[in-house]
Order: C-alpha cells, then structure tokens, then sequence
C-alpha cells in the first residue's frame, strides 16, 4: 500500500483492490490537487476545502457521513463526530472513518474538533495508520492531537492539516505537534509503502512532503 499527501487532509492510499482519495480540496488554497483518479473517495464533513469531489477523477464512489461500506475489498466504517468542542454548534459535524484494505486498517479524523471520549476510543479500536489533524484553529491543535496518539497507539501517525508554506490558510504550523511527541528533529518524505510485514512495533510519526 502506498500512501501519499496531496496536502491540507488529502491523501491518497493506494492498495491492490482500490485507490482511495480522502478530503479533496478546491482550487485557491494554494495546494494543487491534480486530478487524482480514485475508486472511493470519503468526505468527512461538507466545508468545501473537504469535499470538493469534482477535482478527483475516475469512476469513483463518494463516502459522506456515517455508516458501514463495503467497496471493492475495501472496508469503510464512519463514526459520527463533532468539528468543534461544542458539540457542533459552531462548525458542524465531522466524520471519522476507518478504513481497512490490504490487510491494514487505516482511521482519517477528518477535521476533528475535540478529544475523543473513551467510547470513542473504544469504537476506533485497534488502528495501524492514523491521519489526524494538527494545525488547531477550526480542529485540535498540537497538544490535543498528541494526547489522541497517545490513547490510540497506532503504529503510524501522518500529521495533516497545519501551515505550510504552499497553504494559503492560517493554521498553526506542525512544530507544536512534534514537541508534543517528543520528536526534536523530523525527516519528511515524499510517500510511505506499508504493509503487514512492515509495520513498526510502536508508534511512529511520519511527515509526508506535499506531493502534486
């Protein structure tokens, strides 16, 4: 499985069965998408810098909300959750999905607002790849990302959403987050190729380089 940032909450998670293109941003933010052709794509809430589903390519399915899918050997589950601390009432709902093809069960926060409770935590379960956001303002910042890590122990963690010198969005840059782990010094690469006999023993936080 290849997995590749397309930037802002985007990746594309590339197995055997299907290709899988997560929040898909429009033009004017800066990153440039590129027309990513997909068999899935999931949407974790509706603001259009997530959802911008006409900029992905093929003869795709789009996930939107929670639920169970079954889509060419890949597995989706969405767990409804908040964009906010309170309970949506300033920006909405926000989808947490799971994903799980190749063997390899994968969990996109979306753009999460608050930490997760122990029930939460309980329906996530065991994860090995964990993209989550990290840039604060409109999601959880740094401190709170790190604690969420912290509870889950997958075996990867890809930061997301967070300032970069390519988007044109004020967040807060991904150096909060990587103190909070405890990672002085971070080595960025362009994609990651998992699979089951790869995998780390304990958590690793892996940044990916913006890839057009």
């Amino acid at each position: 499985m290849d997995i590749t940032w397309l930037g802002y909450s985007c990746f594309r998670i590339k197995g055997k069965e299907a290709t899988v293109i997560t929040d898909p941003y429009p033009p004017g933010m800066g990153y440039s998408l590129g027309r990513p052709q997909a068999d899935i794509v999931t949407v974790s809430h509706s603001h259009e810098g997530h959802s911008y589903t006409q900029g992905v390519s093929g003869d795709y399915r789009v996930i939107k909300g929670p639920g169970e899918y079954d889509i060419k050997e890949t597995f989706i589950t969405g767990i409804a959750t908040w964009h906010d601390a309170e309970q949506g009432q300033k920006l909405g709902k926000n989808t947490v999905y799971l994903l799980e093809l190749d063997g390899i069960t994968l969990c996109h926060l979306g753009d999460l607002g608050h930490q997760l409770s122990a029930e939460l935590i309980e329906d996530v379960g065991d994860i090995d790849v964990l993209f989550l956001p990290v840039g604060g303002v409109s999601t959880i910042g740094g401190s709170t990302a790190a604690e969420i890590v912290r509870r889950l122990t997958p075996k990867v963690a890809i930061p997301m959403h967070y300032k970069t010198a390519t988007l044109k969005k004020d967040l807060e840059p991904v150096d909060k987050f990587l103190k909070e782990m405890g990672i002085k010094e971070s080595v960025s690469q362009p994609k990651l190729s998992v699979s089951r006999s790869n995998m780390p023993t304990s958590t690793q936080v892996i940044v990916l380089d913006y890839t057009r």
